[in-house]
C-alpha cells in the first residue's frame, strides 16, 4: 500500500509518555499511552514526519517488503472496531489496534484482520471460557490497545531498560516490536505467521493477567506464556494456550535469564 494511501486510512495522534517494564519480563502496571488527540476515519493523510532517520528495510518471508526506521514519528493509524466478538462466554475485553505511520508494507485492514484471527482462534485465550474479546474503534473506550511500533517506540510504549529488540505488555499497552513482526527471531524453527500468533497471543496474555512459564520437557510444545523470543529451552514452538482447543497447556512458572540480543533486527 502507498505511504499516502496507508496514512490516509484511521489516523490518530496519540502521545508516547508512559512508563513501566520493557521486553517480555514481567509487566508492571502503567497508564495507557495517552489520549486520541484526533481521529480520522477514510480520511485525509497527514504530513510526513521529519526525515531524521535513514530507513531500515527488513524483508519479511512473504510477498511485500517491511519497511520501518528504528525511530517512528509516534503517529499511529487506528482500524475502526467490529461488531464481532470472539468467544462465547467470560469476560469482555475491548481492544483497539494502532499502527505506527512510518510502517511500510503492513496494511491497517488486513494487519487487524490478522489480530482479530489470532486472538479469535479457538485454540487462543477465548477457548477456556474465561474471555471474551473485541476490536473497537479509536474513539471508543477499551481495555487495552495493541500497537505495532517502531523499536524506538517500543521502548518509550513499554518503559523500563530500552532494548529495542522484544515486544512487551505495559500496563494497558500491548506492544508488538515491528522488527518482530517482520522478521521474528533467528532459528525459531517455526514459520514466521506461527512466531506472530506466538507473539500477539503471549504479550495479550500478560493483559490477561497470565506470567511467564518454564519449559516442561525437551521436545515439548512450549508454553504460549514462555519467552520464546529469548530461548526455546528444549521445548518446541507453540503459540497457542489451548493447542487442542479444550485443554489448557501451560507449563511451571517462572523465567529465564536469557540475554536480549543487542539492536532491533
Amino acid at each position: 500500500m502507498p505511504k499516502t494511501a496507508r496514512r490516509a486510512a484511521a489516523v490518530a495522534v496519540l502521545a508516547l509518555a508512559v512508563a513501566g517494564c520493557g521486553g517480555e519480563r514481567q509487566p508492571v502496571a502503567a497508564p495507557a499511552a495517552g489520549p486520541v488527540i484526533t481521529a480520522i476515519g477514510e480520511a485525509t493523510s497527514i504530513p510526513p514526519p521529519p526525515a531524521e532517520r535513514e530507513p531500515v528495510t527488513q524483508v519479511a518471508p512473504v510477498e511485500v517488503a517491511i519497511t520501518f526506521p528504528l525511530t517512528g514519528s509516534g503517529q499511529w493509524m487506528f482500524t475502526p472496531g467490529t461488531d464481532e466478538v470472539a468467544g462465547k462466554s467470560g469476560r469482555l475485553m475491548r481492544y483497539r489496534i494502532a499502527i505506527e505511520t512510518d510502517i511500510d508494507g503492513v496494511g491497517p485492514a488486513e494487519f487487524a484482520k490478522k489480530i482479530r484471527a489470532i486472538l479469535g482462534d479457538p485454540r487462543g485465550w477465548t477457548a477456556g471460557g474465561q474471555w471474551r474479546l473485541q476490536q473497537v474503534g479509536p474513539a471508543d473506550s477499551a481495555d487495552f490497545t495493541l500497537y505495532l511500533a517502531t523499536p524506538a517506540s517500543r521502548d518509550k510504549l513499554c518503559g523500563g531498560t530500552p532494548d529495542s529488540y522484544t515486544s512487551c505488555r505495559n500496563g494497558s499497552n500491548v506492544v508488538l516490536n515491528v522488527a518482530r513482526w517482520a522478521n521474528a527471531v533467528p532459528n525459531y524453527g517455526a514459520p514466521l505467521e506461527v512466531y506472530r500468533q506466538y507473539m500477539v497471543t503471549h504479550e495479550t496474555g500478560h493483559r490477561l493477567g497470565q506470567g511467564h512459564e518454564l519449559c516442561p520437557g525437551p521436545g515439548k510444545p512450549a508454553p504460549v506464556m514462555e519467552q520464546q523470543t529469548l530461548g526455546l529451552h528444549g521445548c518446541v514452538p507453540n503459540p497457542w494456550p489451548f493447542p487442542d482447543g479444550a485443554r489448557e497447556y501451560a507449563g511451571p512458572p517462572g523465567e529465564y535469564d536469557d540475554p536480549i540480543p543487542a539492536g532491533s533486527s
